[in-house]
């Protein structure tokens, strides 16, 4: 059974860090592109950082680039997101999403890891979610 489970949410007070973890049973992480993404009440799922399949591609999402960072550990069959400098507007539910095979072959071309981590439906398996706050 495939089955991807995020942890390392948390609260957390402004200008702070968290690591979050999305771990994967039932199938090797290391063949599959990865997204990390976030929902914020009354908001739309928006993608926040994507890695493709030979972690040659990332994207962020400009209220992100330069505080998180997107990694691998194909041994932990892990995928992390490193999340410093955070803000109130960080807020959010965080998920991570696997991309099906043929979907995270194509993640080889960094246009397709930046198109994919627009669209949450061209992600095939999801966790289901940890709770990250931001507040003083």
């Amino acid at each position: 059974q495939v089955q991807l489970v995020e942890s390392g949410g948390g609260l957390v007070q402004p200008g702070g860090s968290l690591r979050l973890s999305c771990a994967a049973s039932g199938f090797t992480l290391d063949y599959y592109a990865i997204g990390w993404f976030r929902q914020a009440p009354g908001k739309e799922r928006e993608g926040v950082s994507c890695i493709s399949s030979n972690d040659v591609n990332t994207y962020y999402a400009d209220s992100v680039k330069g505080r998180f960072t997107i990694s691998r550990d194909n041994v932990k069959n892990t995928v992390y997101l490193q999340m410093n400098s955070l803000k109130p507007e960080d807020t959010a539910v965080y998920y991570c999403a696997a991309g099906s095979p043929r979907e995270s072959r194509r993640t080889r071309d960094i246009t397709t890891v930046q198109a994919m981590c627009h669209m949450p439906s061209r992600w095939n398996y999801w966790g289901q979610g940890t709770q990250v706050t931001v507040s003083s």
